[in-house]
């Protein structure tokens, strides 16, 4: 991939538009909105890392109910000819078409890696990665069994949605609000996940989310990890202008 002139690539993630309610989310989600009318301008392409949603699932004919200004944004950028790319996090992660067929947005499931201006990159939400995380590890295995699915389709929407917004408000081992703390390079999984990655295969950007905490840490000479904070406390983004990554803060 290579950016045009003057162009751009941005990078989010971790917005949890819904939570703790509509009414208390929708300043963020505005903040959000205006964000993204603002960078269109120069963007060359949009990188969604995950869990814009506290909660997302794909019944046959529905989808949840809210979030009308940001799907409307999305339409709007992806219309006018700049690409976005979303990967579904541990809040998300029951997308089922809707993205690709309603926003022509793809999605993915798992890491991607990708080549911006001859500069690479591996990216993720970082979810269930490297040697902890356990405790998500074993209710993902849930979470992403056919069955499991199948049966939570046959609960009403308005008692489906409802159970899952609050036990994603709750449960603070699915919300990720127990990692607001920086752990130590030596301990932190998804630092030492990467390291693992660079044993057999270079990538100049190591890009994640998840973890709440906008972060940059050298890996190697040439080798970065950035995670992308959250829009909950920081309103933080990465942004690559075709030569260098940098961490941004929204105001």
């Amino acid at each position: 991939m290579k950016l045009p002139a003057g162009k751009k690539a941005y990078f989010a993630s971790d917005n949890h538009l819904g939570a703790p309610t509509a009414e208390k989310s929708e300043p963020r989600e505005r903040k959000f909105v205006a964000w993204l009318d603002q960078i269109k301008a120069d963007a060359g392409v949009i990188f969604l890392v995950g869990d814009l949603f506290d909660f997302w699932f794909e019944y046959k004919t529905v989808v949840p109910k809210g979030f009308v200004r940001t799907l409307g944004k999305l339409a709007e950028i992806v219309d006018s000819g700049i690409p976005i790319y979303y990967f579904v996090g541990n809040h998300d992660l029951w997308m089922n078409g809707y993205f690709e067929e309603e926003l022509h947005i793809p999605v993915f499931h798992r890491p991607q890696q990708f080549e911006i201006n001859a500069t690479s990159f591996f990216i993720g939400h970082g979810d269930g990665l490297g040697p902890d995380d356990k405790g998500y590890k074993r209710m993902k295995k849930v979470f992403e069994n056919p069955f499991a699915k199948w049966m939570f389709r046959w609960l009403h929407p308005d008692l489906g949605v409802r159970l899952a917004q609050y036990f994603s408000v709750r449960n603070k081992m699915i919300s990720g609000a127990d990692d607001v703390k920086f752990l130590g390079e030596d301990k932190e999984w998804l630092v030492l996940y990467a390291k693992r990655k660079l044993e057999t295969q270079h990538y100049d950007h190591f890009i994640f989310g998840h973890r709440h905490l906008p972060l940059e840490i050298d890996l190697t000479e040439t080798s970065r990890y950035t995670n992308l904070g959250d829009w909950i406390s920081y309103y933080t983004y990465a942004v690559f202008d075709g030569k260098k990554l940098s961490l941004e803060t929204y105001h």
